[in-house]
């Protein structure tokens, strides 16, 4: 097998510590509402374009500490490139797709399906096998997460919305498969994902110019832009590498759903939420789910 195509054997003590470091993304993905509402009106093609532009640089500043040429860095197997671009320029553009087309309660929603989607697809994996506790906890998660996406209201999907909603869809599809696939580059380094980071923040651009106005922050936007640069639109991308190739990719999936219930969290500790019933019930099915599908990675340490 080639060595794009290898996964990276782990022990067990090596491999929870890569899905702890994983489980960091998640942690930052829970600032991203925040740190978007602190930004002020920012486009979110321009938002995209600055974010990653700084994630390029934590990139940019890995090559330089292991010295050597940057265009060495960047010469990666034609699908290792696919792969990233792929992923965190395709997610952010169905997302935004998705948002334009449809209300943006459903298109979120089904977005928030790739967790789900993470633990079925990793089944595909070598040496992987889901298992029961491992789903439940995943459709509890997802319970949880539409809780706080709904807010406890009914859902209507009207036709109309088709296409958001076919764009929320791929957006799961995006982010799922990036995830899984990146696992099955596990020889790649983790350092490779600057050079996706510069070419979203590039194509970022080109959407921008193409259909937006550009709106400069001010002030304090400027320190929220940089907060999304350097933690859930930058480190985030590295860690999360680093855990789904050599953690373990089903309890990382499960806990994602962490992500919007720490986010709902945060803005009511800000003043921009309300605190509800919903909340709380959504927090026991999401803090369930999670428990439930790492239980046995809990107790044997794998």
């Amino acid at each position: 097998m080639s060595a794009e195509t290898t996964t990276l054997p782990s022990s067990q003590p090596a491999a929870v510590r890569a899905t702890l470091i994983g489980g960091t993304a998640v942690l930052m993905w829970a600032t991203l509402a925040l740190l978007t509402a602190l930004s002020g009106a920012v486009p979110p093609f321009q938002l995209t374009a600055m974010s990653f532009s700084l994630a390029f640089l934590i990139g940019l500043g890995l090559w330089l500490r292991q010295g050597g040429r940057i265009l060495d860095h960047l010469r990666l197997p034609a699908a290792v490139w696919g792969v990233g671009i792929f992923g965190l320029f395709g997610y952010h553009f169905f997302y935004f797709m998705a948002l334009r087309n449809a209300p943006a309660v459903e298109a979120s929603l089904i977005a928030y399906l790739w967790p789900l989607l993470i633990m079925l697809f990793s089944a595909l994996l070598p040496g992987e096998r889901l298992r029961w506790f491992h789903l439940a906890g995943g459709l509890a998660g997802f319970v949880g997460a539409s809780l706080l996406v709904t807010r406890g209201q009914s859902l209507s999907f009207d036709p109309q919305y088709s296409l958001g909603y076919l764009a929320a869809g791929v957006c799961a599809l995006t982010w799922s498969s990036y995830s899984v696939l990146s696992r099955r580059f596990g020889t790649v380094p983790t350092d490779s994902v600057g050079g996706f980071c510069g070419a979203t923040a590039l194509l970022a651009l080109v959407c921008h110019l193409l259909f937006e106005q550009t709106v400069w922050p001010a002030g304090g936007e400027w320190l929220a832009i940089l907060g999304l640069g350097l933690g859930p639109v930058g480190a985030a991308f590295f860690t999360w590498d680093y855990g789904v190739k050599r953690g373990n990719i089903k309890v990382l999936g499960a806990f994602s759903y962490a992500a919007p219930l720490l986010s709902t969290l945060l803005l009511v500790l800000f003043g921009l939420a309300e605190p509800s019933w919903v909340l709380v019930l959504a927090c026991l099915f999401i803090v369930g789910g999670a428990v439930l599908a790492a239980g046995e990675f809990i107790r044997k340490g794998k």
